[in-house]
């Protein structure tokens, strides 16, 4: 039977191909007009642009230092100098791995040399192997790869290797994750940045295709001109309201309830199960663990303070022109209860359920002494 938990590897597959994903994103940052980002088009990750800027990117986010015989740094480089890939689109050619140079690699100013000193590096560390481990039956996986590496032409390797740029310490998927949110999320409300990035990651992986994965730069630009305008004008995520009508057991659960007791006061029976429903889910609505919870949970009590200093003065003029207790006592209800919401920090329209719903809360509490029924002459 299975324990509940995903298999290690496929998590390990899942988390590199997103780690891979965000990288891209990245670049999306800084494209210039008429570039574009591609996925899985000649590697992991390819900027076509103008010669000068084209870049084809190896992501690794990986454990451990980057050492001369890394299979990570060998694997990249036969790609690059296999026949399929046409290495002369790009201008620069990028490992770019989480990992850290080795404490003794001889790989730690490859940055700096051009080609020919970049071979020698190679040469130095393909020296390390005796002629046992060469002329084995048995050779490791990373030594079939450095014999492939180092039996190119040498004009060639030194073509390749003069475009290879080696990228070590970059961020992890946490870090790359908080970069994109400084360069792309800076105009958004802190309780908002989640929700901004998770939208804008979606368009990344939204963007691919059965023909190809690509994402232009207008197409990025507009995105995120779009998910700005959506996010950076909400302080928090209002939660859905449906407008939820208790049952009868709903009602058996709450007919104790203080505002409860209070519509029983003015014989209003038929309205009894909307105002549970509606207080049912503003409780709801302050339990959950939503974008902006603790500023929701503030503007609520802030609103909820309006809502009363409303009703106090509605109650007031309906006691001023009280005929009958009972009709007049159901007219305010009906008028509270019906009156469209008037705006909310943060949310410009809430739902008539939620207004209603804080309405309850307050009629449910003692402190208040909140009341529907109205009589002439009530000592205010």
């Amino acid at each position: 039977m299975s324990n509940g938990k995903t298999k290690h590897s496929v998590l390990t597959t899942a988390l590199a191909f997103h780690y891979q994903a965000l990288i891209g994103l990245d670049q999306c940052l800084n494209l210039k007009e008429g570039a574009s980002i591609w996925f899985e088009k000649d590697g992991d990750v390819s900027l076509i642009g103008d010669k000068e800027e084209s870049s084809q990117f190896e992501v690794k986010d990986f454990g451990g230092s980057l050492t001369d015989h890394h299979i990570n740094l060998w694997k990249t480089l036969k790609n690059w100098l296999s026949e399929k890939f046409d290495h002369s689109l790009y201008e620069k050619l990028i490992l770019h791995t989480t990992q850290p140079f080795g404490a003794k690699s001889r790989l730690s100013n490859w940055n700096c040399l051009d080609g020919e000193k970049r071979l020698c590096v190679l040469e130095s560390i393909y020296s390390d192997r005796s002629s046992e481990e060469l002329n084995s039956d048995k050779k490791s996986e990373v030594l079939n790869i450095q014999i492939e590496v180092m039996s190119k032409e040498s004009s060639h390797l030194k073509d390749v290797l003069s475009r290879v740029v080696i990228f070590t310490n970059s961020e992890d998927l946490d870090g790359i994750r908080e970069k994109i949110a400084r360069s792309c999320a800076a105009g958004i409300p802190k309780n908002n940045k989640d929700s901004f990035l998770r939208a804008l990651v979606g368009f990344v992986y939204e963007s691919s295709t059965y023909q190809k994965w690509c994402i232009s730069k207008e197409e990025f630009d507009e995105e995120i001109i779009r998910l700005t305008s959506q996010y950076a004008r909400h302080t928090f995520t209002m939660p859905r309201f449906i407008g939820v009508k208790a049952d009868d057991n709903m009602l058996e659960q709450h007919r104790e309830k203080l505002f409860v007791k209070k519509i029983d006061d003015i014989d209003y029976k038929d309205v009894i199960f909307i105002a549970i429903g509606n207080w049912f889910e503003l409780q709801n609505s302050l339990a959950e663990e939503l974008d902006g919870a603790p500023q929701f949970r503030t503007a609520t009590n802030r609103y909820q303070d309006e809502l009363v200093t409303q009703y106090e003065r509605k109650y007031a003029r309906a006691c001023r022109h009280v005929r009958d207790s009972k009709i007049s006592s159901q007219d305010l209800y009906d008028d509270v209860i019906s009156e469209p919401p008037n705006p909310m920090d943060g949310c410009s329209a809430p739902p008539l359920a939620f207004k209603n719903g804080l309405i309850h809360d307050a009629m449910d509490d003692e402190e208040l002494n909140l009341k529907w029924e109205v009589r002439k002459n009530e000592d205010h």
